[in-house]
């Protein structure tokens, strides 16, 4: 499988589980989470002519080396939360031009994408969103106040990267605090053990990106999902939410957060279902 550039993208076949969850709210909001291949997903979409105003996305970072290489006790606590990376399967990339060609046939012209993103990656997104699409770019960051301390022959990783990519899109930011491209914050340890995965970004962080680029009752879309976290800060503001998770423990706890949800009400209790996808 082969990255923008030609080279071979390093990444997993998972199994597909072709299931999926619909919860109906009463203020006319809906959430939708597939527990299947995000490729599939999307041709799914793109068949039944749908459209999305908004992407925000957490894909698989690109992380070449998950070894600490030392013995000391900062090391190997590193090395716990690397090993929580893998384990995730979340260091190894994407299939970037499979997925980026049909989110951008999702958007129908009108490019409107966050993607949360380490520096590796970085210049893959920037040469198919601005080289390819002419799109215009804004760097967001996370600088975290919390890093851990290593910088030896390095700069300490107290930052994380969210590119913005527009084209026609919606981008209204309120106040100056929405319109900032800084978060500061530190790490989500507690969402990262409470739904036990290990890259939880803050909700408020989501919901900024929501509130600024879209509208009440707009659809936004995140192929990678993780532990949910877009689909709730959607639903807080009001929008419509589709989201695709491949790892089954994920995607259940997805469903259960959004099951639980707080903020709006579902129209009847235990409405969640399950189908199969034709």
């Amino acid at each position: 499988m082969k990255n923008l550039f030609g080279s071979e993208a390093n990444t997993i076949k998972q199994p597909t589980y072709n299931k999926k969850e619909v919860v109906t709210f009463d203020n006319n909001t809906s959430a939708t989470i597939y527990n299947q291949d995000c490729i599939e997903v999307m041709d799914s979409l793109i068949a039944d002519d749908t459209y999305i105003p908004l992407i925000v996305m957490d894909p698989p970072y690109l992380i070449k080396n998950t070894k600490s290489g030392s013995k000391s006790n900062l090391s190997k606590s590193i090395q716990k939360a690397q090993d929580k990376l893998v384990k995730a399967n979340i260091t190894n990339g994407f299939d970037y031009k499979a997925v980026l060609d049909r989110l951008v046939r999702l958007q129908k012209g009108k490019i409107n994408i966050y993607i949360w993103c380490n520096k590796a990656q970085m210049l893959t997104y920037m040469k198919y969103y601005i080289d390819g699409l002419g799109c215009n770019f804004t760097p967001l960051m996370w600088v975290k106040t919390n890093p851990i301390p290593t910088f030896y022959n390095k700069y300490v990783s107290d930052s994380e990267m969210c590119l913005y990519f527009r084209k026609g899109g919606h981008c209204m930011p309120e106040n100056s605090i929405d319109g900032s491209t800084l978060f500061s914050d530190p790490t989500n340890v507690k969402d990262n053990k409470k739904y036990g995965h290990p890259t939880v970004k803050h909700t408020h962080h989501i919901e900024r990106l929501i509130r600024n680029s879209s509208k009440k009752g707009d659809l936004v879309f995140d192929p990678f999902l993780g532990s949910g976290t877009t689909a709730i800060a959607a639903l807080n503001l009001e929008r419509n939410f589709i989201g695709s998770e491949l790892e089954k423990v994920y995607f259940d706890t997805s469903v259960s957060r959004v099951k639980n949800h707080s903020i709006v009400k579902p129209i009847v209790a235990n409405n969640l279902f399950t189908q199969a996808v034709a």
